[in-house]
């Protein structure tokens, strides 16, 4: 049987090598799961055959990353990162905002199933909570969606002044609140999450958190008014979504505001900004990014010489 050793919060191990496993890492960097099964295979018994007892999980990776790049450089350089990722030893906390319709739900999905990351929540979750918790008389922003907040406004802010971004900022800045909650209560419990939704925005959240190397933070965009106003109709076009399509087509204008103000704030705080016209795209320029946050903290702890 061929053992594999790796470490764990400073504790070493060992476990039996498992083509199931492996597998599923391959599969996490989209090689197709039939495939995946059978070079698992091929590694098993490439190790067999060199007469190996025990590997050292770092090299077991190697020697993947060797024989994928043979196979398909891009599926090995996908591996090659999500291993890099999964590598540290702190939880993950990823932040992807972006106005409404832009995808960030369906994005932050498919980033927790790509890093294996079990936590994923919605700022609106965030945001109902709170709802419970505080009045609409103390808060009324939070009672009406991030594009319409300025409805709820005690004081008119004068007319040279957007009341949409108003009402969104006192919207998001209330919200931010619970979001900066989430995010401290993961890293002190050491628990890897995606937080998704239109209150993640750059400014907005505690500058000692975005700034931890761990903490990664994105902004989607729709260039495109046009196929922005589309992915409004393929969600309402879907059996289970309750939101009807005539309230975000009403408040369209005030949805393209909120979403020049996210890339203005991302530019300004140098955030990440992600086109997300296609998901794969999406979700590669993502993993890409966090990995690099790594590398370049890897580096940093270098001593030199």
């Amino acid at each position: 049987m061929i053992m594999v050793e790796g470490e764990v919060s400073g504790k070493k191990y060992r476990e039996p090598f498992s083509k199931g496993v492996l597998a599923r890492s391959l599969t996490r960097a989209e090689m197709d799961p039939n495939k995946s099964y059978t070079f698992a295979s091929q590694i098993e018994a490439h190790l067999k055959k060199e007469g190996v007892n025990v590997i050292h999980l770092d090299d077991l990776v190697k020697i993947v990353h060797q024989k994928l790049k043979k196979e398909d450089i891009e599926i090995a350089e996908k591996y090659k990162h999500w291993k890099s990722v999964r590598k540290c030893k702190e939880p993950l906390i990823i932040l992807i905002g972006g106005s409404s319709g832009v995808g960030t739900s369906s994005i932050a999905f498919e980033v927790a199933n790509r890093l294996d990351i079990r936590n994923m929540i919605s700022t609106d979750m965030i945001r109902e909570v709170m709802r419970k918790i505080v009045s609409k008389e103390l808060l009324p922003t939070i009672y009406e969606s991030s594009y319409t907040a300025y409805r709820s406004l005690r004081i008119p802010p004068p007319p040279e002044l957007d009341e949409v971004l108003i009402g969104f900022r006192d919207h998001v800045d209330t919200v931010s609140v619970g979001v900066d909650a989430v995010i401290e209560r993961a890293l002190k419990e050491g628990i890897s999450i995606v937080i998704e939704g239109v209150h993640i925005v750059p400014g907005f959240i505690k500058e000692d958190l975005v700034n931890k190397h761990n903490v990664n933070m994105f902004v989607l965009t729709l260039q495109d008014e046009e196929v922005h106003r589309g992915r409004f109709y393929s969600r309402c076009r879907q059996m289970w979504a309750r939101r009807p399509l005539k309230r975000y087509m009403s408040s369209f204008g005030a949805i393209r505001r909120t979403h020049k103000y996210f890339e203005s704030q991302a530019n300004k705080y140098h955030v990440p900004v992600i086109e997300n016209i296609d998901v794969t795209t999406t979700l590669d320029s993502i993993i890409e990014h966090i990995t690099a946050s790594y590398g370049s903290e890897e580096n940093a702890e270098e001593p030199k010489s």
